[in-house]
């Protein structure tokens, strides 16, 4: 009998620990197929390249739940790929971009860069600050372009990703220092990029100084919504929501006056193809203009929708930036240099602050002192029609 009761014992124990195991199996596997079923959104890094003075640098790709992904480096804190589907679910990259490294860290029509310490165009590469006169890099004929020849996009930044609620992104850094092209002031510029589910790209730049400075910021992506070398993106069908367009000389350096796009070739208030008019502008061979974005400057406003037609893509833009230069990719030579796409191929749709700003009172002011930090926002939404 006492043998039969601890054997019974032992079996009822046995029942016990299978009953008890059941919902802890059950569980683990409704977990696992909540994971499958809910995947959560990615960020990937790995070393792209390494620079010529022996530094790595880094590349993150983050993916979203959809599958749909962008990819940013620390070099020139650069927007790489962008993937997103058309209307039919196939996948593209539409942003103009190089395969590797090396075409990065020389002269190249700056593909998906960040530029600064200041964007576009200042005349003869002058201005002063409180009565002091300054020169900065003449590296366009004789005004400044793009920050000069030692610029943001050709210094390797520093990444960090992060996550929020509802979207994924890298945190780049960057230290310019006092002098540096001729600018006055060591200006510590961030550019803060993140992607969510509902395909839309943020990007944030701040920037503070330690002495007065001038500072515009914008990203050089050229988007074709037909996928990068798909051909002429000059049937796209754009849409800006400006006015006014900057008056310009043969330089193309803002004069200070305000133009009408009314009864112009400049005029995209209804949705045009951006070819329609383009063999007009024969001097500059295609738009490089740019545009007073309707609204108050500092809040987030429509700029911009650009839609393809072939693959249903739609781009919109929504900016804080007072301007935005569009550019027809007139000048891209089709060879080595541009990874082989050629004039027109793509469109550049640039928001920031006016060329010519620190030359011109009326414009709205590029001055960052120090105790104040520039901020300014610029979102692209990917969808389909």
């Amino acid at each position: 009998m006492d043998v039969w009761y601890t054997n019974a014992s032992k079996n009822v124990m046995m029942l016990r620990l299978s009953i008890t195991a059941i919902p802890i199996i059950a569980i683990i596997t409704c977990f696992a197929n909540s994971l499958a079923a809910n995947p959560t959104m990615n960020i990937q890094s790995n070393v792209f390249g390494v620079t010529k003075d022996g530094q790595d640098v880094t590349r993150f790709t983050l993916t979203n739940l959809h599958g749909n992904s962008v990819s940013v480096m620390t070099w020139g804190a650069t927007l790489l790929d962008v993937n997103v589907p058309d209307r039919d679910g196939d996948r593209a990259n539409v942003n103009l971009a190089f395969d590797e490294l090396a075409p990065y860290l020389d002269g190249h029509p700056y593909f998906g860069s960040t530029v600064g310490r200041f964007c576009n165009r200042i005349e003869n590469g002058k201005f002063s600050i409180h009565g002091k006169a300054y020169q900065v890099t003449t590296n366009a004929g004789k005004h400044h372009i793009h920050g000069g020849k030692t610029n943001f996009t050709y210094q390797n930044w520093s990444g960090e990703s992060f996550r929020e609620d509802d979207a994924i992104g890298v945190r780049f850094h960057l230290t310019s220092p006092d002098g540096q092209e001729g600018y006055p002031g060591t200006v510590q510029a961030t550019v803060e990029y993140s992607w969510n589910d509902r395909n839309e790209l943020r990007i944030v730049f701040s920037a503070t100084t330690d002495a007065p400075t001038h500072v515009n910021l914008t990203n050089h992506s050229y988007w074709n919504l037909g996928g990068a070398g798909s051909g002429s993106a000059m049937d796209h069908i754009a849409t800006i929501e400006a006015d006014q367009y900057l008056d310009v000389d043969d330089d193309l350096i803002p004069t200070g006056k305000l133009n009408p796009v009314t009864d112009t070739v400049l005029d995209f208030r209804s949705g045009t193809p951006l070819g329609d008019r383009v063999d007009q502008l024969a001097s500059t061979k295609g738009y490089d203009h740019c545009y007073v974005v309707r609204g108050a400057s500092g809040e987030l406003r429509q700029a911009a929708r650009v839609v393809d037609p072939k693959s249903g893509r739609v781009l919109e833009i929504e900016t804080t930036q007072p301007g935005m230069q569009l550019y027809t990719a007139n000048h891209l030579p089709g060879n080595e240099r541009s990874n082989g796409y050629g004039g027109h191929e793509a469109f550049c749709l640039e928001t920031q602050h006016y060329p010519n700003a620190p030359n011109r009172e009326s414009f709205p002011s590029t001055l960052l002192i120090p105790g104040a930090r520039m901020h300014e926002v610029t979102v692209h939404r990917f969808t389909t029609q």
